[in-house]
């Protein structure tokens, strides 16, 4: 029965019915298999999972983190201005939102009073940023980077980050405030028909901040390259989501008036909880739309095992070493896997393991850079060796050879027969040869 109702879900989703209908369906049809998309990753995906790590990482993290960016703010005679973030970042938890800042910050006095010097400023260094360090791992699941920034690499910048980011905030803060006060404005202000659209505007300047610093973190966290368009659009969602489910989440904790009955003093804990949880949540979705909006060709996969042909297998481990050859032939040229993405429109995931089995067969390499090279002179390197990556291997998972009938391993033979006579003699260095004189004619 399910398995039915997907399959229709799928049909609706990825059928043409609505891109047929002109620019209005073919919007409607984007909007619903990003939709889609979204929703199957957050059901059976990890972005909840990683999103529950991420509370536990902030319990442990937050005070370090926070005192941190006060010291740092205090060097510049402005750390004032950074307790009414906390307060407002805290506001849709109502009366408790003011009980849970004020306890932080108490408890970040007491750290700025006697334990900021030395080892102790060492080790609140390291909590802040094995913070960071676990939301750039979240962030790279997302965009499927197996690959880390190098340790060196990663201390330099995220110390960078949190020295200059708490300053940046305070001081665009310190700059909205000034405009605002600017005898322009208040004219502005004063004006009928332009004060609402200032009102406005400076309603909306908030969430334009949250937007700004969620399409920051989609460009800077990932250790891959993002396009500004697509940080910038899941900024905005991010931004958008954010505030509505802050306003919802408003709604709920004056509604909810049981709650501080149920757990008592527990209460307080359980709404800081849930806030963090759905702050990092919406904060993921958002890297999530950036990647499907930088990567559409996963939209349609995700995370599901690719399904491929023996006949897309061999176009596609062929395909790659040309691109390979072609790239290692001209100089000052390099090609990734991405670029190979881009170039054939399949998705990185189902390159990836065919890109690792060139490789285990010593016909591919991969330098620091990510480049990749061939394994040996290209005159070396047999169109059978090529084919026989993808055609040759796998395990049945049995420990004995299979038993095949007489008929169909005759019939086997005789194919492989007819692949190897297809292919003679030639090389990946004839396959570019061949390819050049095609372009030319």
């Amino acid at each position: 029965m399910l398995p039915a109702i997907n399959d229709h879900i799928e049909k609706i989703v990825w059928g043409n019915h609505l891109q047929s209908a002109g620019r209005a369906g073919r919007f409607a049809a984007t909007l619903l298999r990003f939709l889609y998309g979204l929703a199957r990753d957050i059901v059976y995906g990890q972005l909840t999972l990683r999103a529950m790590s991420l509370v536990y990482t902030t319990l442990l993290s937050v005070v370090p983190l926070i005192a941190f960016s006060f010291s740092v703010l205090k060097g510049f005679g402005i750390h004032q201005q950074l307790e009414p973030l906390l307060y407002d970042f805290l506001t849709p938890l109502g009366e408790q939102g003011e009980r849970i800042g004020s306890e932080v910050m108490a408890l970040v006095d007491n750290v700025k009073g006697g334990l900021l010097g030395g080892i102790s400023l060492a080790f609140f260094i390291y909590t802040a940023i094995s913070m960071v360090q676990k939301v750039e791992e979240s962030f790279n699941y997302v965009w499927y980077v197996s690959k880390p920034r190098s340790f060196a690499r990663r201390f330099t910048e995220y110390t960078i980050v949190l020295l200059i980011g708490p300053v940046a905030v305070v001081v665009a803060i310190g700059i909205l405030a000034s405009i605002q006060s600017n005898d322009f404005t208040q004219y502005i202000l004063n004006s009928a028909p332009l004060s609402p659209l200032v009102i406005g505007f400076g309603k909306l300047t908030p969430y334009l901040l949250i937007s700004a610093v969620f399409t920051f973190l989609y460009m800077f966290m990932p250790n891959t390259k993002v396009r500004l368009s697509a940080a910038l659009l899941g900024g905005l969602a991010g931004g958008f989501l954010w505030a509505s489910m802050g306003a919802f989440f408003t709604s709920f904790v004056v509604e909810a008036a049981r709650i501080p009955n149920v757990y008592r003093g527990f209460a307080v804990a359980v709404m800081a909880l849930i806030w963090l949880y759905l702050n990092w949540l919406v904060l993921l979705i958002g890297a999530q739309i950036a990647f499907y909006v930088q990567k559409p060709a996963f939209l349609r996969l995700g995370r599901r095992e690719p399904r491929l042909s023996n006949g897309v297998r061999e176009r596609l481990v062929l395909s790659i070493m040309l691109f390979v050859g072609r790239a290692f032939r001209d100089p000052g040229h390099n090609v990734t896997l991405d670029a190979i993405s881009n170039e054939l429109k399949i998705p990185t995931l189902a390159l990836a393991p065919t890109v690792t089995r060139l490789e285990r067969a010593g016909l591919l390499l991969t330098t620091e850079k990510e480049f990749l090279v061939p394994g040996r002179d290209m005159a070396r390197i047999s169109l059978h060796d090529i084919v026989d990556v993808v055609r040759s291997g796998g395990v049945t998972g049995s420990y004995r050879d299979p038993n095949w009938n007489k008929s169909i391993d005759k019939l086997g033979a005789a194919i492989e027969s007819a692949v190897a006579d297809t292919l003679g003699d030639k090389t990946l260095a004839d396959l570019l040869d061949d390819a050049a004189n095609d372009a030319r004619s």
